[in-house]
């Protein structure tokens, strides 16, 4: 099984390229999304920026998982059983501006895989994203933590009204754009954003 810590490969990519990393953008708490961020952060003394909702997941992020499901599984084979914030992390709130590297980035508020899940728009071009919406899927609600419900609402409030230029980079898969989805992904359609939520969804 592979070390879900990335922080060789991160240093390889970023040596290569000589980039000096600066901060660290977290999407959601998740574990495959926050196991690297500690170290990271800790190797270039670089702040962790996530959402508010969100920020108690980096020390606890069994919190948002099945109790003895697959990713706590794969923890106890590699002997990990404690996790721990960056020194730094900078809470972040729905539509917050932040001027990163020269980028211009809006922090969208899009609860429903997490609570705290959260999107980035950059420079009004690309959308990352994280795991509220992939190419012709969506983000799981069915984790601890997760809400049907709320991921109706961002759904519509979020991702409906951005334009469909915006090239989307998400947490799983290959890119896309919003206009692509806003046509073909199922979970954007009236059928489903109307639809009765499911035992189980």
């Amino acid at each position: 099984m592979a070390n879900p810590n990335l922080l060789s490969q991160i240093k390889n990519v970023l040596q290569k390229n000589n980039l000096k990393p600066i901060a660290t953008l977290v999407t959601h708490g998740h574990l495959d999304h926050t196991f690297s961020v500690f170290p990271l952060a800790k190797e270039y003394d670089i702040p962790a920026l996530i959402h508010v909702s969100d920020r108690k997941l980096l020390a606890e992020p069994f919190k948002a998982l099945n109790p003895g499901g697959e990713s706590q599984q794969i923890m106890q084979s590699l002997g990990v059983s404690k996790f721990f914030e960056p020194d730094e992390v900078q809470e972040l709130v729905d539509n917050q501006l932040l001027k990163i590297a020269g980028f211009d980035i809006e922090v969208l508020h899009a609860p429903g895989h997490t609570p705290g899940s959260a999107m980035f728009v950059i420079n009004e071009e690309f959308l990352i994203s994280g795991d509220v919406l992939f190419a012709g899927a969506i983000g799981r609600t069915d984790l601890p933590l997760g809400s049907a419900v709320d991921m109706r609402k961002s759904l519509k409030t979020k991702i409906l009204p951005l334009k469909d230029e915006l090239i989307v980079l998400p947490g799983h898969g290959e890119q896309t754009t919003i206009g692509r989805e806003r046509v073909k992904n199922p979970y954007l359609q009236d059928e489903f954003l109307t639809s009765k939520i499911r035992q189980g969804e």
